[in-house]
């Protein structure tokens, strides 16, 4: 039977992603929330979940392969779905659990392409459920507070923005090496990375895209891109291979213990390589990008993204008629699953920085807060799990805002296909969710 008072979660995708919320579930928010169910594709894996949830000191749920996820509905009835599958796999089980009564929340990016993201519109509409999509990059302090800035008029009306984002060659690579390479998979980082960068700057300026024009290529990883550098040896993964030793981009599962449990020793039952070669064949994303944005308030966005940095962070400037506001910001490094999640984006180093038109240069103070992605995940998870506070910068994000920034990147993937300026708007009919 259910649970009085408290809020019943299933989660399908036991991936690594999955933890970030399953962990919290049990450890931090077990007087107001319940988790009930894991749904996968693979039992290794969500067997490995559960043994996670009995060290935090829980019960082990039950767990139902992906065939049986109508089943899983229908026995544990949750309250909401969290969806942390692999990402073209979102609209199925979004649509289907909000055609089963249930509200979702998903991880980003909301979906790959067009035609899945008007079918989650169209499945909001039909059935009137909730749709979350979990863009922690908001929560961070340094984030919001250039929401604040923005909004208090500090640099007046913003007309153009650059936008850098590097990946490096730790945290970049790993896209490389997992399923996130094959671009019907993911989208390519100008989908899956750039949701999180695409968003923020529709939060920060409450603005929409309306234009999108963007180059991309396959410049660094890759086998061609490797031979053209002088490299003579080449494996298809590390586990196994004497080569990979001697390769820096290489993952060796077994020397982690909670990548070996998640991944290696879960390979019998799909085949899924999570230490694939970023030198080898097979690769169709992208790993240096940049695009132009206009946006329905005028502003102009130019927007850079490479995977293969020395360094791993962003930064942003914002012109405006009175003035101009800089963020620099040098996160922590680190593999996805590979280790502790509060470090995964922590903040190394940041600074904002004011200049008004006429006066005095300042840099605004931040208060650090501990956790990953600028210490956005605990502000979130607590938006979503706990009690809900009052929040004068809207930082809970609708199927809208998932829609919108996916957009872009699916607009500007057109745009490197086709050589042309795309219209984001068009690209599907948001009906009486527009904005």
């Amino acid at each position: 039977m259910p649970s009085q008072n408290k809020t019943r979660y299933a989660l399908i995708g036991t991936g690594g992603r999955a933890m970030f919320f399953y962990v919290s579930l049990v450890r931090d928010y077990s007087q107001t929330s319940e988790l009930v169910a894991f749904c996968d594709t693979n039992q290794t894996r969500m067997n490995y979940a559960n043994k996670k949830v009995e060290e935090l000191g829980g019960k082990a749920v039950p767990t139902y392969l992906a065939h049986d996820f109508e089943k899983m509905i229908a026995e544990v009835k949750p309250d909401h779905l969290i969806v942390t599958t692999m990402d073209r796999t979102h609209h199925k089980y979004i649509i289907r659990a909000m055609e089963l009564g249930v509200d979702v929340i998903s991880e980003k990016p909301m979906t790959v392409d067009e035609v899945k993201c008007q079918e989650i519109l169209d499945a909001v509409e039909r059935t009137g459920r909730k749709l979350r999509v979990t863009f922690n990059y908001r929560y961070a302090p340094h984030n919001t507070k250039i929401r604040e800035l923005i909004a208090d008029d500090t640099i007046g009306q913003v007309n153009a923005v650059h936008f850098e984002w590097f990946l490096n060659t730790k945290h970049g690579a790993d896209y490389f090496r997992r399923w996130h390479r094959n671009k019907n998979n993911s989208g390519g980082l100008l989908v899956h990375k750039s949701t999180h960068h695409f968003d923020l700057v529709n939060f920060w300026m409450n603005t929409n895209p309306v234009t999108a024009f963007a180059f991309g290529d396959l410049r660094f990883y890759g086998k061609e891109n490797a031979e053209k550098r002088g490299v003579t040896q080449f494996y298809s993964r590390a586990h196994g291979s004497k080569v990979a030793k001697d390769d820096p981009f290489a993952l060796h599962l077994e020397e982690n213990e909670q990548l070996k449990e998640m991944y290696l020793d879960a390979e019998h039952e799909d085949d899924y390589f999570r230490d694939q070669s970023v030198f080898g064949d097979g690769i169709s994303i992208e790993d240096t990008m940049a695009a132009t944005v206009k946006y329905a308030n005028g502003a102009v966005l130019s927007y850079a993204l490479h995977a293969y940095s020395p360094l791993e962070g962003f930064r942003v400037v914002f012109n405006g008629s009175k003035g101009r506001i800089e963020l620099n910001v040098i996160e922590c490094s680190y593999v996805n699953s590979g280790g502790e999640q509060a470090k995964e984006g922590a903040i190394e180093k940041l600074e904002i920085t004011v200049y008004p038109m006429f006066g005095k240069s300042y840099n605004v103070d931040i208060d650090f807060k501990e956790g990953g992605h600028g210490g956005g995940d605990p502000v979130l998870l607590n938006d979503i799990f706990g009690v809900p506070v009052p929040d004068r910068f809207n930082r809970a994000a609708s199927h809208v805002d998932g829609a919108l920034s996916i957009l872009t990147g699916i607009a500007c993937n057109k745009s490197i296909r086709t050589g042309l300026p795309v219209q984001v708007m068009d690209l599907v009919d948001f009906r009486g969710a527009r904005k």
